[in-house]
């Protein structure tokens, strides 16, 4: 007699990530374009795809794009890097201290060294030292803050336009456009059709009035992925974050690509403090990063750690943060367009099985929709922090899988590994 044994299914295991290829993203852009042109439509407020909203908003992302891609040099190397925040204080100061005596190239030069210098003060006390890597970014935070008011009432205080907050003004960067664009763009801009014009309003920010600044920045990002996954240099240090005993096995001296990794990351976000002092403003102030490097690391978790997701999460916080500057109108549209957005995001997080995370998306969906509905206009009182519940709501609710390199944060020491 024999017996038959009925074959049994397998597992369903975790789906597949979605990988980001060109046609996905291109698609992505086209859909979020189209949901611009609609939720501008449907409010009236004209500023969302205006040029100028376009334009500030790139601007705007600038230094929360640098302070992430700083944390991204860092973490892949495994060294966490909370000290960002402190290293694009001391950008800001360096690029208002050479910028008013030499010109602002200067001051961009002397953020990138003033903020690599940090840098290093963190890779020494982490990767030589072992130090707590949460203990010495707050304390290059704290020493950042400390030493430039310090240096503020030495340098500035006292100068025409200067103060012990306050460098005097810098000379403009200047900017660049791509020709014989503008006018074209900007007519048809203000027939104000639907997705044509608001097609026209995004290309005239992106191709007209670039900082030079912002120009750069842009340009670091299809650097950073090449020199990062397409290079000898760059496997070795993404090695040294995930297996630094095996890097170590096969002769990558692990100290040495840690500490250029760290100094790097100082020097993006000294770079993205020269964005604030001399391209969003022509002088250096106290409190001028308002928090950016937090929200950088927030960006560069919430693209798991590679430069497409985190330019998106920088674009995000920009583009909310510029519609702060242009009114009310723009901000009480800006509800709209979250509700849609987080809804969105809920569908997608359902789709794919994420229950929990998909209820509560569509729940706060529903509630900001709610809010635009019963409002005409968002509080003054309220304005200023749209942008950082925006940019929050949107991250940790769009949360993926996320993949951290597998050493990110811990102690290393030479000839210790198992």
């Amino acid at each position: 007699m024999s017996t038959e044994v009925a074959p049994t299914a397998a597992p369903a295991g975790p789906r597949p990530r979605v990988r980001a290829t060109p046609a996905r993203t291109a698609i992505a852009a086209l859909a979020l374009v189209v949901l611009l042109s609609l939720v501008r439509a449907i409010s009236g407020a004209d500023d969302l795809t205006s040029g100028g909203a376009i334009s500030a908003a790139l601007l705007l992302a600038v230094p929360i794009a640098m302070a992430g891609l700083g944390g991204l040099w860092s973490e892949r190397a495994g060294v966490a890097n909370i000290g960002l925040e402190g290293m694009m204080i001391l950008g800001t100061w360096g690029a208002g201290w050479a910028g008013y005596q030499w010109g602002p190239w200067a001051g961009i030069v002397a953020a990138v060294v003033f903020g690599a210098v940090g840098g290093l003060l963190h890779a020494i006390a982490t990767v030589v030292f072992n130090v707590d890597h949460i203990v010495s970014g707050v304390a290059i935070n704290i020493l950042a803050l400390g030493a430039t008011q310090f240096l503020s009432n030495a340098y500035f205080a006292g100068r025409d336009g200067g103060s012990t907050k306050q460098s005097p003004t810098v000379d403009p960067l200047g900017t660049v456009s791509v020709p014989f664009v503008g006018d074209p763009l900007a007519s048809l801009e203000a027939h104000h059709w639907l997705l044509v014009s608001d097609v026209a309003g995004i290309l005239r920010g992106l191709l007209t009035n670039l900082s030079w600044i912002t120009v750069l920045a842009v340009l670091l990002f299809p650097l950073t992925f090449f020199v990062l996954w397409r290079t000898p240099f760059g496997l070795r240090l993404r090695a040294c974050g995930e297996s630094p005993t095996a890097a170590e096995s096969l002769g990558v001296n692990v100290y040495r690509m840690k500490m250029i990794a760290v100094v790097a990351s100082g020097a993006f976000a000294g770079l993205g403090g020269a964005s604030l002092a001399l391209a969003a403003s022509s002088f250096y102030q106290e409190g001028q990063t308002g928090g950016r490097g937090y929200i950088g690391l927030a960006a560069m978790i919430f693209g798991n750690w590679r430069p497409g997701g985190l330019a998106g999460g920088a674009a995000l916080f920009g583009f909310a943060d510029a519609l702060q500057l242009r009114g009310g109108a723009a901000i009480h549209a800006l509800l709209l367009l979250v509700a849609v957005l987080v809804v969105l995001v809920g569908a997608w997080q359902l789709r794919r099985r994420r229950v929990v995370q998909g209820g509560v998306a569509l729940a706060c969906g529903v509630a900001v929709l709610v809010i635009y509905l019963v409002t005409t206009t968002v509080p003054s009182q309220l304005t200023g922090s749209v942008p950082y519940v925006t940019t929050l709501l949107v991250l940790a609710l769009a949360s993926q899988r996320l993949r951290m390199p597998a050493t990110d944060g811990m102690p290393y020491r030479r000839g210790e590994g198992g």
